[in-house]
């Protein structure tokens, strides 16, 4: 006796209906995206219904996920530029079913909202894959984040670069103690202006370990250096991770690392110590006067293949930031390396201050010289 085949999908029955209540509405609508419809935003098939204030409203009557497959989902207010935020400001881990049915209420507390000056459309989708990531380096935890191309999940067998940045905490969220660098209007201006897209990770520092976590050497002042212990956690331990994780290319020809002030002396030091690893950089007035020692490292850019450096620095950071970072370019160049094989950049702006915005201004500069992002 012939049986129906089983249906792949779950069409399940009773409905699963998802309550959300947003004490910060607005006007613009909000859809569901999520595993069961590839993670398409502004789909009108999974537009909420309003039915209060701040009060929504959506029922399930199938999804089509395989048997046995969690549904993951979130929130938008139209794309990933207007994703939901959690109380720290921050894009929350997606909310996960085991068993999706019956009713369930969720609660947003906040919405991201964009920048003009760019298309929404083409913002990035930003991932928290761990608030606690391990660094056995260091024993000790960390938040890392990943900024996603727009399209990166409308596109399953596409590849992309990477570049790994230093102070998460500063590169993207609208209430950073210090400011933003603006990575993500950054990225979402370059995506729309026809460059190819990259995968941005983002690291945060160590709040008051930061000085010692990002110093290459011990210091009298500061104490144990725990730079080479952060270095290895990026190359060794975050790196192998985000590439099991991800679609990236994750030869050294499409790998980057970089950071500003002590984040970008820890991004030259890291470089030092696995030139294997990264074939570009972004270093943004790194924080050289703090280990003068690093124009002493034996420099092994010269054994491998092309090595691109971007180095910016502001006349006005004080602390000899211009001498040094002239001189730092010249100690590479006076090392007889082959320009084709070891390019340098020296980006200087006399009226530059030490910020983030500043910083953010340069961003989109070094990505197209590094990436050569034009498609």
């Amino acid at each position: 006796m012939l049986r129906e085949r089983e249906s792949p999908f779950l069409l399940f029955s009773p409905m699963l209906t998802l309550e959300l209540f947003t004490p910060n509405d607005d006007a613009r609508p909000v859809y569901l995206t999520g595993n069961f419809n590839q993670w398409i935003t502004r789909d009108e098939r999974y537009r909420m219904e309003r039915v209060g204030n701040g009060r929504y409203h959506y029922v399930f009557r199938e999804i089509p996920l395989h048997r046995h497959e969690s549904m993951e989902y979130k929130y938008v207010k139209g794309g990933w530029e207007s994703e939901e935020l959690g109380e720290d400001g921050f894009p929350p881990s997606n909310r996960r079913m085991e068993i999706p049915r019956g009713k369930v209420s969720d609660v947003v507390p906040r919405w991201k909202q964009h920048a003009a000056g760019y298309d929404p459309r083409f913002y990035p989708d930003i991932q928290v894959i761990a608030k606690r990531f391990v660094m056995p380096q260091l024993r000790r935890r960390r938040r890392v984040s990943v900024l996603l191309p727009w399209n990166y999940k409308e596109n399953p067998k596409k590849r992309y670069p990477v570049l790994y940045l230093q102070d998460g905490q500063n590169l993207f969220e609208n209430d950073a103690p210090f400011g933003t660098w603006g990575v993500d209007h950054q990225l979402a201006r370059l995506a729309q202006n026809g460059h190819r897209e990259l995968i941005v990770v983002a690291i945060d520092h160590g709040g008051k370990e930061r000085i010692r976590e990002f110093s290459p050497y011990d210091s009298p002042k500061w104490g144990e250096g725990m730079g080479r212990e952060y270095a290895a956690f990026l190359a060794t331990t975050l790196k192998p991770y985000i590439d099991k994780n991800f679609r990236t290319l994750p030869d050294r020809a499409h790998t980057g690392l970089g950071g500003s002030s002590m984040g970008g002396l820890i991004s030259i030091y890291a470089g030092f110590l696995f030139p294997e690893t990264y074939s570009k950089f972004l270093i943004f007035s790194p924080s050289l006067w703090f280990s003068p020692r690093l124009f002493f490292e034996p420099v092994r850019f010269s054994s491998l293949a092309a090595t691109k450096i971007y180095l910016y620095a502001g006349g006005q950071e004080g602390s000899g930031m211009l001498q040094n970072s002239k001189k730092f370019i010249e100690h590479l160049s006076k090392r007889g390396y082959d320009p084709a094989k070891l390019q340098l950049k020296l980006e200087i702006d006399p009226d530059g201050r030490h910020n983030e915005a500043r910083w953010g201004q340069e961003f989109p500069k070094a990505i197209e010289w590094l990436y050569d992002t034009r498609t």
